[in-house]
This record gives structure tokens, sequence and C-alpha cells, in this order.
């Protein structure tokens, strides 16, 4: 564990920045109303608290021990379904003691036979910025084809799956893990998810640990209110609410927007509030889509995760390997800051669920998608990062409509909204063939991008997502 333990120190010292020391740290104010979307591009970290996971059998006075060395109080105990089902070990966020660094703090643990791996609990934050109805009218232009009307070549080409009666299905799944979904959006309720196995009567009905998540959870708040809005209120939960909107807005019912998946079943797990996230949130998102799939066989082909930021994390690498084996794709945006991922790496897009950890065994594919932005003309965006070897394809990003809380609706752009076009791709792609694997799902989207001169050299494929091509 000793090079792990020196990476992580030389990362820190060299690289990171804390942002705060008190106990409810959710991150730094994301820029709203910029032409250009940018996250910071020093990773951030909660100040006075750690992550260790420890090994599977360790015993209570063990991990007393282990807490005892740093001074260490239990904030939270993770131990989640997936972790005891793929044999780990419970996961800790301890607060350390005022005025002790957390290089301190690690190494005080290094090589301790208890521990796994020990990190920070980084501070991730949104893709995307806010620019200000919508397809009739020209402007939902990231739907279009060649060949709809109105056309653009550059957009997704769903317009063209629609005519030829691609439209989703409501037996298709997928987990949105951003902030949270206002539910009730009348271009939105028929396509969210509703518990079957949990109704709300106070009961944990599923033993799944979330009482009454009738339409997903909050990890943020650790509630079952996955939107925290109030009437008039079209900024709270804006976010996801655009995001699962780009994904499967409600088609053909006159209103609005009309989502890549006119039908399709959404689950929301946020973990995201107005100014970011922590891993430890997200691990817990991740893996509660991971056991709803287990648990009751859902049909939950891809997560959207239209977010990013913090240094590598092998708890969040972890969750998303879990995934990847339970046979969900995980869609991930490249990235806001104009950088080449290739050779500075973008969290969580970079991972990859072929490297094990040694936590965790490799999957058997890799799940990952990530997504740079295109504008409605092909180009890149300066500000969307890339990656010859690391980031996957181009999607519809710039001046993107979508829904927002109180039956409102928005245009923002980022990575975070060329993600849920390529997420919705792959819950189209399901709900036409029945079957498909998570690699069957992801090799087919990449399999059909169109050649793009402003991704040649720049993503994998060189190409930008094409809906009506698979």
């Amino acid at each position: 564990m000793r090079k792990l333990f020196t990476l992580l120190v030389i990362a820190m010292t060299s690289l990171y920045v804390p942002i705060a020391t008190s106990t409810d740290v959710r991150g730094q104010e994301s820029p709203h109303q910029d032409a250009s979307p940018q996250v910071p591009s020093v990773p951030r970290f909660v100040a006075d608290e750690l992550l260790v996971q420890f090994r599977a059998g360790i015993t209570e006075a063990e991990k007393i021990d282990v807490r005892s060395r740093i001074g260490g109080r239990v904030r939270e105990r993770i131990h989640t379904a997936p972790m005891r089902q793929f044999g780990q070990g419970e996961l800790h966020r301890l607060a350390i003691p005022r005025g002790r660094s957390l290089i301190e703090a690690i190494h005080a643990l290094e090589n301790n036979p208890a521990i796994a791996f020990v990190e920070p609990n980084w501070i991730v934050t949104h893709q995307a910025v806010s620019n200000d109805p919508y397809y009739t009218n020209g402007s939902l232009w990231g739907m279009y084809g060649d060949a709809t009307s109105p056309a653009n070549q550059y957009g997704s080409q769903a317009g063209e799956a629609w005519a030829n009666n691609h439209t989703g299905s409501n037996a298709v799944y997928v987990g949105v893990i951003d902030e949270g979904i206002d539910y009730r959006h009348p271009d939105l309720a028929a396509n969210i998810w509703t518990n079957p196995y949990d109704p709300p009567d106070g009961i944990d009905n599923d033993g799944n640990g979330y009482v009454d998540d009738v339409h997903g959870w909050d990890f943020y708040n650790n509630d079952n209110t996955i939107y925290d809005g109030s009437p008039g209120d079209n900024t709270t939960d804006s976010h996801g609410t655009h995001v699962a909107g780009t994904i499967g807005a409600v088609g053909g019912n006159g209103r609005g927007v009309a989502g890549v998946n006119w039908a399709v079943t959404i689950i929301s797990a946020k973990f995201l509030g107005p100014n970011g996230g922590y891993t430890s949130d997200a691990v817990k998102a991740i893996d509660y889509i991971t056991d709803l799939k287990l648990r009751h066989g859902l049909n939950i082909v891809a997560t959207n995760n239209s977010w990013g930021g913090g240094g590598y994390s092998q708890a969040l690498h972890d969750a998303i390997i879990r995934a990847a084996k339970a046979d969900i794709l995980f869609v991930a945006a490249a990235g806001n800051n104009g950088t080449n991922n290739d050779r500075r790496a973008n969290y969580p897009s970079n991972y990859d669920t072929t490297v094990g950890t040694s936590t965790e065994s490799p999957a058997s594919y890799d799940a990952v998608i990530a997504v740079a932005a295109i504008d409605k003309t092909g180009a890149k965006p300066k500000w969307s990062n890339y990656g010859a070897r690391t980031v996957d394809l181009g999607a519809p990003g710039v001046g993107i409509w979508s829904t927002t809380p109180n039956n409102t609706y928005s245009s923002f752009s980022g990575t975070s909204m060329a993600t849920p076009h390529v997420t919705g791709g792959a819950a189209l792609y399901a709900s036409t063939h029945p079957g498909a694997t998570a690699k069957q799902i992801k090799d087919a989207i990449l399999q059909s991008t169109i050649p793009t001169s402003s991704l040649n050299g720049k993503t994998v494929t060189g190409g930008r997502l094409n809906v009506s091509g698979f």
C-alpha cells in the first residue's frame, strides 16, 4: 500500500488545495450565465475528512484502533448492498481533528493491515451552465438530423429515429446520478420511476435500506425527496431536471420539448446540491442504482453522469466497476476545462472498468462512455475537454433546450448537456434490441458515429453521436 500512499501525498501537495474545514461542505459555486462553462481546474476535497476503506472481515476493535491512531471520528459508515455482495468491507467517512492535516493522517495510517486504501473525499460539480419553445421552432437542434424538419446534420439524429417509429420504451430504465428531478413536470411525469416494491408507508418494504424511495433517493440530504424546489423556483434541481428531459421528455404531446426517448423510465439518484457534492455520496448513488438492478431485476442499461472534479478515487472506481459487472453503462461528461484528458485525467470520465483495483477485480469490458460537446455547426467548443484515447465521441452540448423545474424550459450548455444525448441513445438502442448487453450497446453507439472534422484526433471515434444509425 506504500505506493498508493506515496502517490496520494505527492498529488495532494503538488496539485490539490482544500476549500473548507466545516463538516458540511458541498463545493464551490459553479459558474452561472457564462458563455464558456468552466469547472475548477484544481481538484478540491473536504479539508477535515478522509475516506477509509476497511478490508472485509475486520473487527470493530481493529476499526477503533485505526481511528485512534489519527484521532478520527466516524461521520458515516458506508456498506451498501453491492459492497457486501462483492465482498468489500465498510467504507468510513472519518473526521480529522482540527489542526491535523490530511497528509499527516495519511502517513499515520500507512501500511496498516486493516485498511485497503485511504483517500480524500473529493468534491465534484456540475458540468453545465445556463445561457438563458422548441422542436418545431428550431430551438431543439440537438434532436435534429439531416432529413428532419427543421434539419441539422450535427444534431443527434434522434428525429430520424423517431420517423422510423423508434421512440423508446418504459421497459428500459436509466439512472440519473445528478441533482434531483422535478418529477411533476408535465413533460417528465409519465417517464419517472415509481417504485412498486416500496409504497410510501414509512416502512422499507423491499429491504434496500431506503425507506419509501418512491422515485429514487436523495443522497445529498439523505431523504426520499428527490426534488427540493418550491413553487416559482426554477433553479433548484434544474441541472438534474434538464438532463432528465434530454434523455426522456415525453414526445408527441404537443408540449415543450422532446427527449431522445419519448418513453423511458428514469430513476433519480440525487447526490448534487446547488454547489456540488461529495464522492462518498456519489458512491452510494451508483451502488443504489446497481442494487435496484440486482435486487429487483430492473432493466437498467445506463447511468447518466453529468458531473466531474476531484482526483482519482478508488472508492468511486470500485462503485463504477460494480455497476459494470451488473451490465450498466456509465455515461460521463468529458469536462469543461478545454483540456486534453489523455494528458490530464478528468474524473469520473477517465475511469476504465477493465482496470481493476486492490479491492475490486476488473469487469470484462469498459462500461465508461466519455462524451465531448459540439455546437450546431459541428465545432467543438473551446471549453469542451477532448482526448484521442480517453474521450469516446461528441454530442450536442451548446444551446440545449430542455425541461427545468415548475413547468419551465431553459437552454444550457456544457458537456453535461452532451452526455444525456448519449445516455438517451443507449436507452433507445436497448428498446429496439431487447436483451442487448451493455458492451453491445456501447459498441453500437461508437461504431455508428458520423466522422466530424472538429473531433478528428480529438476523440476515440473521431465522430459524433448518430442515434438513427443503430
